[in-house]
Formats: structure tokens, C-alpha cells, sequence
């Protein structure tokens, strides 16, 4: 493998990470508020909006070509 080869393999493999950070607060929220029945928890929405926001603004630095 070539530098870009391996620049761009390394490039796919964070966006994908931070795709899954995002997904993963998502599914956070949703499953703590339909285990707990708590909708409107301001702890539950500190953790989503830090994995949500860290998670689309990785994915957007990633996935923007050189």
C-alpha cells in the first residue's frame, strides 16, 4: 500500500468511527428514555449531545476530501 492508500484507508476508518458515535447517542437516548420513561432527563440529553455533536463533527472533518 501506498501513503494515500493507507491515508485514505485510515480516513475511512474514523469517519466510520465517528458515524458511530452519532448512531450511538441516538440509540442511547432512545433506550435509557424507553427503559426509565423519562423523556425529558437533562443527564440523558448532557450524554446524547455530547456523542451526537462529537460524533457528526468527526464525520464531517473525515469525510471531506483532500
Amino acid at each position: 500500500m501506498t501513503d494515500t492508500e493507507d491515508s485514505e484507508f485510515g480516513r475511512n476508518i474514523l469517519s466510520i468511527f465517528y458515524a458511530f458515535l452519532a448512531s450511538l447517542g441516538v440509540a442511547f437516548y432512545f433506550s435509557w428514555s424507553y427503559l426509565y420513561g423519562t423523556w425529558t432527563d437533562i443527564g440523558v440529553y448532557t450524554v446524547s449531545v455530547v456523542l451526537i455533536g462529537f460524533g457528526v463533527i468527526g464525520y464531517l472533518l473525515y469525510s471531506i476530501e483532500e
